[in-house]
């Protein structure tokens, strides 16, 4: 029995020995590439430098319509909000029954003192012509003056009255005090109203302006008749003009504001809060593709490709962007290769596959 072991062994021996051998001798596996990549280098283009900012679009200037008589109930309201009107336009009516009362009152009032005066002064008159005779004194001539000169103080004030009066009618008419767009209405049929209370808010002009919020720095930059464009999602940019800048900084945000004439029938409705690029002199960028640039923890990145064919990750300092393209501000130099895109899937020292 032992002596068959052995041969079994010795047989298990000789069969398992060269497949070692083979093993042994064999040649080694090559690395396999971690991924396969497009080149790309650094160009240089010329761009525009701009200043990004934010803001609101506001009314250039709002009027404010209000009520200039108390105590009439409005009975029509004409304008709504959206409504364009021209200066002078209705916009409103209060209910005027009273008031033209009180006019014709004063009309009347007005026509007594003109009679009164006139009675006065053909008084005055039959007393000088019998003052020569001396049938009537010094005294009572000078009583009839005065009772005239009294009664056409009368007629003056009743005048005034009666102007006053007629500009009261004319406040139960709300008009428009310029050119524009109404942009809020709390004028409501029924409602009787208190003098210099709020029923309009106008857009004066149709004219809009947009205050964009920026640093000191950047503020210090900004120049009247500097462009400024606005990228809108539609594809369609809107172009303005810097009007005015803010000579004060707030103190709280440290961030000035600077006005923008937006063009006549823009899009853009007050209120809107939106991005726009104040645009200064252009200069050279040193270019990439977006995609070669990677963003990890607010830090960027692009990943190097060595002769070799391995990759090295570079920290980099970005720029200006425009279209598909990043400036290269710091970190690579115009003869280097990097990978074109995907090298959020490398890591430092990986072997890939360069295709063009």
């Amino acid at each position: 029995m032992t002596r068959r072991a052995g041969i079994l062994f010795l047989c298990i021996a000789a069969a398992v020995l060269p497949g070692c051998n083979r093993d042994a001798n064999a040649p080694k596996s090559r690395e396999r590439p971690a991924l396969t990549v497009s080149v790309a280098t650094p160009a240089t283009q010329t761009w525009p430098r701009h200043i990004q900012a934010t803001g609101t679009v506001a009314p250039w200037q709002e009027a404010i319509v209000g009520s200039e008589i108390g105590g009439l109930k409005l009975s029509e309201v004409i304008a709504s909000v959206g409504d364009r009107v021209k200066k002078g336009q209705v916009l409103a009516r209060f209910s005027d029954e009273t008031v033209r009362n009180d006019l014709a009152q004063q009309e009347a009032s007005l026509r007594e003192a003109e009679a009164t005066l006139a009675q006065a002064k053909a008084n005055i008159e039959r007393a000088r012509a019998l003052e020569p005779s001396g049938s009537i004194s010094r005294q009572d001539i000078l009583n009839y003056e005065t009772q005239a000169a009294t009664t056409e103080a009368r007629v003056v004030s009743a005048k005034v009255l009666l102007a006053a009066q007629r500009l009261r009618l004319g406040y139960t008419q709300v008009l428009s005090p310029d050119d524009g767009t109404i942009s809020s209405r709390s004028a409501t049929v029924g409602s009787v109203t208190a003098t210099g209370q709020e029923l309009f808010r106008l857009i004066r002009q149709n004219r809009l302006e947009w205050r964009g919020e920026m640093r000191a720095e950047d503020l210090a930059r900004a120049k009247p008749g500097q462009q400024v464009v606005f990228h809108r999602p539609e594809g369609n940019d809107i172009e303005g003009k810097v009007r005015q800048v803010a000579p004060t900084v707030d103190a709280a945000s440290r961030l000035g504001i600077v006005y923008v004439d937006l063009p006549p029938g823009s899009p853009l409705h007050a209120g809107m809060f939106i991005g726009g690029s104040l645009m200064l002199a252009t200069a050279t960028a040193m270019t990439v593709p977006q995609t070669a640039i990677i963003d990890r923890d607010g830090l960027y990145y692009a990943f190097r490709i060595s002769p070799e064919n391995r990759v090295s990750k570079v920290k980099v300092r970005v720029g200006r962007r425009e279209g598909e393209s990043i400036e290269i501000v710091e970190g690579l130099k115009p003869d280097d290769r990097i990978v074109a895109s995907g090298g959020a899937f490398l890591s430092e020292g990986d072997l890939v596959r360069v295709v063009r």
